[in-house]
């Protein structure tokens, strides 16, 4: 299945790719993609671990947060 995001909070695109980087390594992420020109996290999942990714999100960077948009 496939999420969503819009991320608010990410300052540079070293940062997008770190947490890029962080998401894929859950378990149950197929792929995730971090696009930071339209600051969205694209996620196909395997499994529902968006609690994982929320975690991981609010851990990252001070004000980091993601609004799931579909």
């Amino acid at each position: 299945m496939e999420r969503i995001y819009i991320i608010k909070g990410l300052d540079c695109a070293n940062c997008a790719r770190e947490f890029e980087e962080k998401i894929n390594k859950i378990n149950g992420v197929n792929k995730a993609i971090v696009n930071f020109m339209t600051l969205k996290l694209i996620v196909d999942l395997s499994n529902d671990c968006e609690n994982e990714i929320l975690t991981i999100a609010r851990n990252f960077e001070d004000g980091l947060t993601l609004k799931r948009i579909k």
